[in-house]
């Protein structure tokens, strides 16, 4: 399962230098500084950190996560590690890593599973890949709006198992964007671009909530601040985009759904920790609320025997929100430049600052 890359780009200097004996290669790339990969990532990142000839780097080859041992294991003496959002970094993986760690980079614009204040403490580096990833995770949030708020899903399998019959007055019957009030939870650089790929269905309004009010980017969108009590209130499509954070956790919990339209479709792209999906599960099931789409969830993946696959207005994708050739390219190169940029002790095109 494991592969090590060694620079061609290295080997060729060595060529030029004097003649390269696997001895003199091998010495030579042991003064470079040593990375551990923890996926198969795509392969634009691995170009980049193969041709710079900056790092010695090994990766786990697999599209399935590291075993935690072997993890553990593999992190010792690393001064950079690039991972994804399935890798937990804690304490105990620092402490495996020891002293040489340097940097962090992780392939996700989130960072739930990193221990930020571990981080910090130890004065680590941590790169993450924000704004590439923006275009493809609104377009895959409207698409989920859209399924959801007019029964897509539903509909198919009706078609696919006998269920299409006789045209009927209101069977099927959904919900449309145009003269809606869309609520925004979280407004950022995504939240903005979903809102910009929904005006043109004629929605009448939009309006979102944050920790404070962002006039710079709401006047792009023409939204309004409200607060968390009105966005349930006036929203018939609510939209989660905050981060995950201690003050998030659950935000999304009886006392918002009990609040919404019984008319409205809740749509969550960010992260599963912000729902109560036992209050979700009561909200849908009893017609509190209309409907429900759902790109990530709590744990993941969600076990398929979870009561909220039962309902037929509730639509739960594999987290997949930025899962294009392209945005997903784009990430594992900006996560191998953010770590290069890291080890050499200059600005990274993308930094999370602690």
């Amino acid at each position: 399962m494991l592969v090590m890359w060694c620079s061609r780009t290295a080997l060729g200097r060595l060529q030029r230098i004097a003649p390269c004996t696997v001895t003199g290669f091998h010495r030579a790339m042991s003064t470079l500084p040593k990375v551990y990969v923890t996926r198969k990532v795509p392969p634009d990142g691995l170009d980049i950190l193969r041709k710079s000839g900056q790092v010695q780097f090994e990766m786990w080859d697999s599209d399935d996560p590291v075993p935690r041992v072997e993890l553990l294991k593999k992190v010792k003496g690393c001064e950079g590690i690039l991972c994804v959002l399935t890798e937990k970094i804690d304490a105990q993986l620092l402490n495996a890593a020891g002293p040489n760690l340097k940097v962090v980079s992780t392939m996700s614009v989130g960072f739930d599973h990193l221990s930020l204040d571990e981080l910090k403490k130890r004065g680590i580096r941590v790169g993450y890949t924000p704004d590439v990833l923006t275009d493809c995770v609104a377009e895959l949030t409207v698409a989920l709006l859209l399924a959801t708020s007019r029964r897509l899903i539903e509909a198919t399998h009706e078609a696919k198992t006998g269920g299409w019959g006789t045209w009927r007055t209101l069977w099927l019957c959904g919900h449309e964007l145009a003269n809606s009030t869309v609520g925004i939870l979280g407004l950022g650089r995504i939240g903005v671009a979903i809102a910009e790929r929904l005006k043109p269905f004629k929605v009448k309004k939009f309006i979102y909530t944050d920790v404070a009010p962002r006039p710079e980017l709401a006047n792009m969108i023409e939204a309004e601040y409200v607060s968390l009590d009105e966005l349930a209130k006036q929203s018939d499509f609510l939209a989660i985009c905050c981060a995950l954070t201690p003050e998030t956790h659950g935000i999304c919990n009886w006392n918002l759904f009990s609040k919404m339209k019984k008319n409205a479709i809740f749509i969550n792209t960010s992260r599963g920790g912000v729902v109560n999906q036992e209050d979700l599960y009561e909200a849908l099931s009893t017609g509190l609320i209309a409907g429900a789409g759902l790109d990530v969830t709590t744990p993941e993946p969600l076990p398929t025997h979870h009561p909220l696959y039962t309902l037929k207005n509730c639509v739960i994708l594999p987290h997949i929100a930025s899962a294009s050739y392209m945005t997903r390219n784009s990430m594992s190169a900006l996560a191998a430049n953010n770590l290069l940029a890291g080890l050499r002790g200059e600005p990274m095109p993308k930094e999370l600052k602690l």
